[in-house]
């Protein structure tokens, strides 16, 4: 094959979702790399995958974000970059791309289905009403970030629906072994980002209209943190795909799956309500 940059989209659930396009080019590159920190496969379909491509070596956070060794390697050989879901998801990836060009590096992109894609659909919410989407990180040292809070309830003040993702990295490093928040740690991530923000309300700017209406969302959502209603979606694009439509406080009892996101819903409407009502946990 010709020298180039290949960013191939893995799609969700296993080797299954590939395309043939994807699986082909990985298997035709001459060096194959395996994103593993924005999003991950299970053990058992990345051997499946080895075993129809071949070798995957795992490079992490630092090795995308400084790509020297990869663009090096891919001025006189095909390399292959892949990333579960859509190669272009996450800005990391588009950097990435970037940098390709800058070094005189061909780029070629094969996408994938991503979790943004399917998730919306899949749970029956309108991707016409979903807002800004946020990540819930793991706390460090005792810290934890109000951001993600901020951003559900300026998006509920909108009547937009938010798209949750779930972090993998309990370091913040982006280097070390991946684990993936479960729905308990969500739960408790949640609870102490609600305390944080609550204490933080009488100190919030109030200056401007923004402000104003900023302040009131987050005071609304800071009433009664562990009855806000969320849908959990789970291992999606799997075969053991799983929704559940419950709140904060019944995230605790959500014990099965492996990969997680969370939908926080805004004012629905009939069809929508209709739809959720299917993954009403019991």
């Amino acid at each position: 094959m010709a020298a180039e940059l290949i960013l191939i989209g893995m799609g969700l659930g296993g080797i299954k979702g590939m395309t043939t396009e994807a699986i082909e080019a990985a298997k035709g590159a001459d060096y194959r790399f395996y994103e593993g920190y924005t999003a991950l496969w299970s053990d058992d379909e990345l051997d499946k995958l080895q075993n129809e491509i071949g070798e995957l070596t795992t490079v992490m956070r630092p090795d995308i974000e400084n790509p020297g060794k990869i663009l090096a390697l891919a001025k006189d050989s095909s390399v292959a970059v892949l990333v579960v879901g859509d190669p272009l998801q996450a800005t990391t990836h588009v950097d990435l791309q970037l940098q390709a060009a800058e070094s005189k590096v061909s780029c070629r992109v094969i996408h994938g289905i991503s979790i943004t894609g399917l998730v919306t659909g899949a749970a029956g919410l309108s991707n016409y009403k979903f807002g800004r989407q946020t990540t819930l990180t793991y706390p460090y040292n005792g810290w934890i970030a109000t951001s993600p809070l901020e951003v559900i309830a300026l998006n509920r003040l909108q009547n937009l629906h938010t798209l949750v993702l779930l972090d993998l990295d309990p370091t913040g490093e982006g280097v070390g072994k991946q684990k993936p928040m479960q729905p308990l740690d969500a739960k408790n991530a949640f609870v102490l980002m609600e305390k944080k923000l609550s204490e933080s309300l009488e100190s919030m700017p109030q200056e401007s209209s923004l402000d104003l209406l900023k302040h009131e969302a987050c005071k609304q959502i800071c009433s009664n943190i562990e009855s806000l209603e969320v849908v959990l979606c789970s291992d999606m694009g799997t075969e053991m795909q799983k929704i559940t439509f419950t709140n904060i406080s019944g995230l605790e009892s959500c014990k099965n799956g492996r990969l997680h996101c969370i939908i926080v819903p805004s004012n629905l409407s009939d069809v929508e309500e209709k739809a959720l009502s299917r993954w009403t946990k019991d």
